[in-house]
Order: C-alpha cells, then sequence, then structure tokens
C-alpha cells in the first residue's frame, strides 16, 4: 500500500466530516438569507423563489446521477489501491457533467415558463418565481461542473477545499442578496433579479476554483478533450449506481411537488409558511447530512478494501451519533419557535401556522436522520436499488397519500401535511436498518458467485 492510499485509508470521519459540517452549512445559510432577505422584501417574492428553487433542485437531480455515482467508484477504488483508475473516472464524470448541464440549462431556459405552471401559482408569486427559473436555469451547467469537481476533490479526501470554495460562494452570494434587497449605498432595488445574478456569480466563481484545487491538490489537469473522451465503461459504471441513487431524490423531489400542491390549494400563508419551515428544518439534520457524506466515503473505502465489519461498525456509529444530533437541534429549534419565525415574516397568520409544525418536527428528524445515514451508507456498498424501491414505495403510498388524508380530507392542513412526511422519513429509516444489519454486501458477493457458476 503506498503512502498516499495509506493516508486515505486511515482518515477519520472527524477529519472528512468537520469541513463538510461548515461546506453545508454555509450552502443552507446561503439559501435561509436569501430567503430572510426576501422574506423581507416580500412574502410573495419568498413564495415565488421558493417553489422556483423545487422546480430548479429536480433538475439538479440530473447531476448528481454522475456526481453519487463518481463518490462512491472513486472512493472504493481508493480503497482497492486502483489510483489511476480513480483519475480516469474524475476525468469521465467531469465530461459528463458539463453535457448534462448544458442540456438541462437549454431545457429550463426555453420551457421554465411552462414547467412553473405545473405548480399552480399566479399572480406576482408566479412572475418571481419565473425570473427566478430563467435566471438562474442558464447557470446550471455551473452547478453541474460544481457537483462532479466537488465529488472529484471529496472522494480524494479533500473535503476543506469543497469548504473554502463554499465560503466564498456563500459571501458572494450574500452581498448579492444585500445590495439587491436593502438598496444600501444608495443603490436601486433588483430584488428578485439581483438575488438570482448573485447566485450566477457565486456559482461561476465555484467552478473556476474547484478547477484550480483539482489541479493543485491531485495534479489533475482537466483539459477541453476530457469533455469528449470520457470512457464507455466510466459511463456505464457511473450510471449504474447513479441513476439508481438518483431516483431516490428524483421520486422525492417529485413528490413534493405534488405536496406543495396541496399546500397552495390550502392558502397562501400556507405556503409561505412552509417555505420557511423548510429553511428552519435544514438546520435540524444539517449535521446530520455532514456525517451521513462522510460516512459513505469511508464504507466506500472500507468496502473497496473488503474491510465489511469495519464498514458495518461505522454505518451503525454513525446512525446513534445522527439521531441523538437531530432530536437535541429540533428540541431546541421547537422551544425558540416564535421568535425564529419572527425573523421571517411578522404576519401573524403564517407564524400560526409554523409553531406548531415545529414540535411536530422534534418527533420527524430522529426518523429522517436513520434514513438519510442508512440509506446512503448501502449505497456505497454497492445496495442502490433497495433505497430506490422502497422510496418510491413509501414517499407516495404513505407522504403524498396521508398528507392528502391528513392535510385536505380532516382538515389538519400544514401540520398534517408534516406528520405525514414524518411517517414516511421513519418507515424508510427502519426498513433500511434492517437491511444494513443483513450485510447487504454479503448478499452481493453470493450474487457474484452465482453468476460465475451458470458461466461456467
Amino acid at each position: 500500500m503506498n503512502t498516499d492510499t495509506k493516508k486515505l485509508q486511515e482518515q477519520t470521519l472527524f477529519n472528512i466530516t468537520w469541513p463538510l459540517l461548515i461546506e453545508l452549512t454555509l450552502h443552507m445559510g446561503m439559501g435561509i438569507m436569501a430567503t430572510l432577505m426576501l422574506g423581507h422584501y416580500s412574502d410573495d417574492a419568498a413564495s415565488g423563489v421558493g417553489v422556483a428553487n423545487q422546480l430548479l433542485n429536480i433538475f439538479i437531480l440530473v447531476f448528481t446521477v454522475t456526481s453519487i455515482g463518481a463518490t462512491v467508484l472513486i472512493s472504493q477504488n481508493i480503497g482497492a489501491q486502483q489510483l489511476q483508475k480513480a483519475r480516469q473516472l474524475s476525468r469521465s464524470v467531469f465530461g459528463l457533467n458539463f453535457w448534462f448541464g448544458i442540456i438541462i440549462a437549454a431545457i429550463v431556459f426555453i420551457f421554465g415558463e411552462q414547467l412553473l405552471h405545473l405548480f399552480d401559482i399566479h399572480g406576482k408569486v408566479f412572475d418571481y418565481g419565473l425570473l427566478f427559473v430563467r435566471i438562474c436555469g442558464a447557470s446550471l451547467f455551473l452547478e453541474s461542473l460544481s457537483l462532479a469537481l466537488s465529488a472529484v476533490l471529496r472522494s480524494h479526501g479533500h473535503t476543506k477545499e469543497s469548504m473554502i470554495v463554499t465560503v466564498i460562494m456563500d459571501l458572494i452570494s450574500i452581498c448579492g442578496n444585500i445590495l439587491a434587497t436593502t438598496g444600501i449605498f444608495g443603490l436601486p432595488i433588483t430584488g428578485v433579479a439581483g438575488v438570482a445574478w448573485a447566485m450566477v456569480a457565486a456559482r461561476t466563481f465555484a467552478v473556476i476554483a474547484l478547477i484550480y484545487f483539482v489541479y493543485k491538490r491531485l495534479y489533475l489537469k482537466l483539459k477541453v478533450h476530457d469533455l469528449f473522451n470520457a470512457k464507455k465503461e466510466d459511463i456505464k459504471a457511473l450510471l449504474s449506481i447513479g441513476i439508481p441513487s438518483a431516483g431516490e431524490s428524483l421520486s422525492y423531489q417529485l413528490s413534493q411537488l405534488v405536496i406543495t400542491g396541496f399546500v397552495v390549494a390550502i392558502g397562501t400563508s400556507a405556503l409561505a409558511a412552509r417555505i420557511y419551515l423548510l429553511n428552519l428544518s435544514m438546520i435540524c439534520y444539517l449535521f446530520t447530512l455532514a456525517i451521513a457524506q462522510g460516512t459513505q466515503l469511508l464504507v466506500a473505502r472500507y468496502i473497496g478494501a473488503k474491510q465489511f465489519d469495519r464498514a458495518l461498525r461505522r454505518g451503525i456509529q454513525t446512525l446513534k451519533i445522527a439521531m441523538c444530533a437531530s432530536l437535541v437541534a429540533s428540541f431546541i429549534l421547537a422551544m425558540v419557535g416564535s421568535p425564529v419565525l419572527k425573523i421571517f415574516t411578522d404576519n401573524p397568520e403564517i407564524i400560526a401556522i409554523g409553531l406548531p409544525v415545529l414540535w411536530a418536527i422534534v418527533m420527524i428528524e430522529p426518523g429522517r436522520a436513520m434514513n438519510i445515514v442508512l440509506m446512503n451508507s448501502l449505497k456505497s456498498a454497492g445496495d442502490v436499488r433497495f433505497p430506490v424501491v422502497i422510496g418510491i414505495i413509501s414517499m407516495w403510498g404513505i407522504a403524498v397519500a396521508l398528507s392528502y388524508i391528513l392535510g385536505i380530507h380532516f382538515g389538519l392542513g400544514l401540520l398534517g401535511i408534516w406528520i405525514a412526511q414524518g411517517v414516511d422519513e421513519w418507515f424508510r429509516g427502519s426498513f433500511a436498518l434492517r437491511r444494513w444489519l443483513g450485510k447487504p454486501w454479503e448478499r452481493k458477493t453470493e450474487n457474484v458467485k452465482l453468476r460465475k457458476l451458470k458461466t461456467s
């Protein structure tokens, strides 16, 4: 085992996770700050941009197909000491995401109005949403490249660099948001348009900086011909992991679209409350996301090195930490719910709708933590189809169906919808725990042996 490989193998979860936590905190903070500033500018603007972001997030999932596959495959190859193969995969994912980004950006820019109509929003909310979609949608190819480059850096153990890029991205975005919504220094208030262009500037910086770090840390110079020379076997391997993995996220986003439609039917105050609460709930599972991503990298390396017992223990240890952290965070948030909501809006109707939901979040977040940690670990172990199957069944059979029953039919409104989503999170998390304890890599090994016997 060479020195670089040994160093990567012995990285601790803490060393990998703390930069990820800071990066995710700042990334989410950028969204929360934008929502906060737009909320003071106009509740309609905050709602429109919130809905627009839901639409854009669906298309961003296309880019995560390859970045998820890259994270798992590069980490597994590093664990198996196949460093040259890991570098080849890095070039392939860069080229693939470039073309995905160009295609998706064109689709969103051309058909943004028709796509936004699917949310059944009207008036100023729709106008603000469309403006944001048009500007940010055209820059989605930059998001595609940054996701690929971040995956390459993280898989090689360089999580600090992604964190540094995110810090500066946040500064660019926040400064742009302040200029757009406050009229500071006598500048004109540009509102949603200014916020959107600040996001474009931040994404542009991120791509340039990440390309620099890939070259500086990995000595990997990405060239124009890499955009056209992605290896067929790499594309097949990336998609075989990425498509099922992203399929779970896609199902989630589509189910959220339907649920947003239910919220729109309840009323504009409920929609605004949902946008603010979604931003606040991110705080509760922020640590979970970071530690789950760090665990995903480690588990993939352990699987590549055939250290299966070590992978099993890592998943369970992370699960315990994440569930406790999310429970504490959500409880603290519920305790200070009213002052926190007043930071976003002074509308008493929105605050009254949001307060009961904050207490429901306390019961939901430990289940979400179980779901996030173990589903990520299963993907690293190569068990990529199970999360999709159980996800589709639960998200649509429980989250969507129960949201309508509780929120609309029984009139519980936004609280009923959040309870339904909590049941979905606990259901999927419980199945993921059972699957993880069943050691999915053993099932995969047995399947390989059976195929060899059939062909011999």
